[in-house]
């Protein structure tokens, strides 16, 4: 019949057969991967859990004796986990020391430090980042150049100062200092550098003021670099004891790691109240780690951002 299609030989179908498997690639076999690098992540892996521990034990050993008894807290060999936990430490810590006022103390130092370096840094990141006048790149080179001075070596021209303005013995004077770093300009600097000049153009065209634009534009997109500054901030505040020491001579000003550290000194009070100083120390590190976990997300953000740029 007329409309039947030619039926293939075998030879034709073996051909066929033969360049269709010559045309597709073999299929691609896993390579089998080394000794030596199946073992790296593991290793790494317990490299970093080592390094944890090494880091982790001092603050763990605290954090447990502050909620031992004394037998426990003088048992050779160290107890790590207290067997009968107790607050009695807490309580004699509120009885030898005015504990309300340090930490009241510790938190407004630390609470107008943080809050003015973000205002000031953003302020002052914002301009070298985005505005053009005479002498910027000048004074970026002051901010890098500040960035390589000790901090130990300006707290005698810092304390003659405070001095000559009177603010000896007062939260302006443990505050003023401290109230805008180098780091915190360069990285705010560094982060208002991604905002796209366009955005801001257009906002201009549109009749926006800087004002307007730094407040209620940039600022929103640069919050993991606020979150990152005042995280770090607030660490370095809290835990500063040369300043508050050098600029205090009024008990009633000492904030609280000052003021631990003068009890520690004490013989008179702090002989066998190792315990206490336990206590104090957790209530030390206590707020910088409420900080953190506040604000980790956002620090994390800022931390991965600043490593893509």
């Amino acid at each position: 019949m007329s409309g039947t299609a030619p039926m293939k030989t075998p030879v034709q179908q073996s051909t066929r057969s033969t360049r269709s498997t010559q045309g597709t690639p073999p299929p691609t076999q896993p390579v089998p991967r080394r000794a030596g690098e199946r073992l790296k992540k593991p290793a790494a892996y317990l490299l970093l859990g080592v390094g944890l521990v090494l880091m982790a034990a001092p603050f763990l050993w605290m954090a447990l004796s502050a909620f031992k008894t004394k037998p426990e807290l003088a048992a050779s060999p160290p107890v790590w986990i207290p067997t009968e936990w107790t607050l009695s430490n807490f309580r004699d810590l509120l009885d030898l020391l005015d504990l309300p006022k340090y930490f009241l103390n510790s938190v407004v130092v630390a609470t107008l430090v943080t809050v003015s370096n973000l205002v000031f840094c953003s302020m002052l990141g914002y301009a070298l980042a985005k505005l053009e006048f005479a002498g910027r790149n000048k004074v970026f080179g002051l901010v890098l150049g500040a960035l390589m001075v000790p901090g130990n070596l300006m707290l005698l021209p810092l304390f003659v100062l405070m001095s000559k303005m009177q603010l000896i013995d007062s939260y302006a004077g443990l505050v003023l200092p401290f109230a805008a770093g180098a780091f915190g300009v360069f990285l705010m600097r560094q982060f208002m550098l991604s905002v796209p000049d366009e955005l801001l153009e257009a906002a201009r065209l549109d009749g926006a003021g800087e004002w307007y634009i730094f407040w209620r534009i940039v600022m929103p997109l640069v919050k993991p670099a606020l979150a990152t500054l005042a995280i770090l901030t607030f660490l370095q505040s809290w835990n500063n004891f040369v300043w508050p020491l050098i600029a205090t001579n009024d008990p009633d000003k000492y904030t609280l790691p000052v003021a631990l550290a003068t009890f520690a000194t004490d013989p008179n009070r702090a002989n066998g109240a190792n315990g206490v100083l336990m206590a104090g120390s957790f209530l030390v590190v206590l707020p910088v780690l409420l900080v953190f976990a506040v604000l980790q997300r956002h620090f994390t953000q800022g931390i991965a951002t600043a490593g893509l740029k």
